[in-house]
């Protein structure tokens, strides 16, 4: 296995995956997973598959063994679970009334959901462009940042993700995305993340904004650089800059005549305590990129949000998608800021996300191999580190397998930070067994690898 393979999530090939599913599966889930393996093309991180499904309904998933899986996951489309009935029912009246409008047609839907999230935006006197998903919506911001500046060089970060077309695997940073894929989008220069615990400009773990200060001597040595592109908090291995970073960042952007451009695909609606992430630094972007969550976990939406003045590429298609205003997947986004404001989930998050980031501190004195607990509202990273002469990768790998064992999933970013992403409506009882889990387990690497905790 390539050392960057797990860096980017958990792999959906090798040893400790195979034990699993061997000690997990019938012979009918085993079939399932045949025959989805031989009509789909493979890739990394996806397909094969480690499971199959047969329901899904709130925070929970339901496998073909009728196994119930509590879901700290979701591909980050669950900021309200799986079936909410409300965005069920605003789905189901949509398709009934009016199933598809063609480009040429406005409806009610698609200018209602256009209207709310220009109300929402930190962003004075905005619009808004729909598309199916994240991938195509960075490419429209891509080219409005084009198009107003008439520069086509981008900064992006290091290790970031926005996306898995050729465009945005340009601009993003895993590996596993571009490898052999190149020649890349010209005109992109990568800077390193904020990552105090391995930053390579001398942070050693306290954060000195190096990072950006680099953003702005790249602005200042280019004149070509037209856009910075930055994922708001990187929801991958959760990292989150600290205040400054982006009133740094808003002005050098100022100062040279480039765009801020902040990609909150999995974390905007709510995820990080507000609507979007970027409102906790109190900075006005340019344009905000949001999706995944928007469909309410059920269709694919996404889009992008800027201020009027880049109004301005009449003469071209930004985006020009089949299904841009599509009164269907219109109406899922309407529900999903309805449900967020009727459910006052917006606060739950923040509330909620305290209270689950102090309890996992708090057990950092009893595992050693806890060695960092970052949060903001919903997101939680929980990053391990090497101990008991056993790799952190390793032991997080570990960690995720028993887990999935008592029915709790998640992700692993950078191969060794646990991210614990729950619905935002999560019961509480349903939270309060996930951390049960996630503890049970923790106590179980520590005795197997150290002997019984004190």
């Amino acid at each position: 296995m390539n050392t960057n393979d797990r860096k980017e999530g958990d792999v959906n090939f090798g040893y400790a995956r195979a034990q699993w599913q061997k000690k997990h599966h019938s012979e009918a889930t085993h079939a399932a997973l045949r025959e989805d393996e031989k009509y789909f093309f493979h890739q990394a991180l996806s397909t094969p598959c480690m499971n199959a499904l047969k329901g899904a309904k709130g925070s929970h998933l339901v496998d073909l063994e009728g196994r119930n899986i509590l879901d700290f996951h979701g591909n980050s489309v669950h900021q309200l679970g799986y079936g909410h009935p409300k965005v069920v029912s605003a789905i189901q009246q949509a398709m009934e009334q009016l199933p598809f409008s063609p480009r040429r047609y406005s409806n009610a839907w698609s200018t209602e959901l256009a209207k709310r999230l220009t109300e929402l935006a930190p962003i004075d006197d905005a619009r808004v462009l729909f598309s199916p998903n994240g991938a195509t919506a960075v490419s429209m911001a891509l080219k409005i940042a084009r198009w107003h500046t008439h520069k086509h060089k981008v900064i992006a970060m290091k290790d970031s993700f926005h996306g898995a077309t050729l465009d945005t695997i340009s601009v993003g940073g895993e590996e596993v995305f571009h490898r052999g894929m190149g020649p890349l989008l010209d005109g992109v220069i990568h800077v390193p993340a904020h990552e105090p615990s391995r930053c390579e400009l001398g942070c050693q773990g306290i954060c000195h904004l190096a990072c950006a200060d680099r953003i702005e001597q790249q602005l200042s040595m280019d004149s070509e650089i037209g856009a910075v592109l930055i994922e708001t908090v990187r929801c991958t291995d959760v990292q989150i800059p600290p205040r400054d970073f982006y009133q740094r960042i808003r002005q050098a952007c100022d100062r040279y005549g480039a765009l801020l451009i902040v990609d909150e695909i999995p974390i905007a609606l709510g995820r990080t305590g507000h609507w979007f992430a970027i409102q906790a630094y109190d900075v006005h972007p340019d344009l905000i990129v949001i999706g995944k969550g928007l469909g309410g976990g059920i269709l694919p939406l996404a889009a992008v949000i800027g201020a009027s003045k880049f109004n301005t590429a009449k003469s071209v298609s930004l985006g020009h998608f089949t299904h841009e205003k599509n009164p269907v997947l219109c109406a899922a986004g309407l529900a999903t800021i309805d449900v967020l404001e009727e459910e006052k989930l917006i606060d739950r998050s923040r509330h909620v996300g305290r209270e689950i980031l102090s309890e996992i501190e708090g057990w950092k004195c009893q595992y050693p191999f806890i060695s960092e607990v970052r949060g903001i509202g919903l997101l939680i990273g929980v990053e391990l580190q090497d101990a008991y002469g056993i790799a952190a990768e390793d032991l997080a790998e570990t960690v995720l397998y028993d887990c999935l064992s008592l029915g709790l999933s998640f992700k692993v970013g950078k191969g060794r930070v646990l991210v614990l992403s729950p619905s935002l409506n999560i019961y509480n009882e349903d939270m309060e067994h996930a951390l049960k889990i996630l503890r049970q387990v923790f106590s179980q690497v520590h005795i197997r690898f150290s002997g019984p905790t004190i």
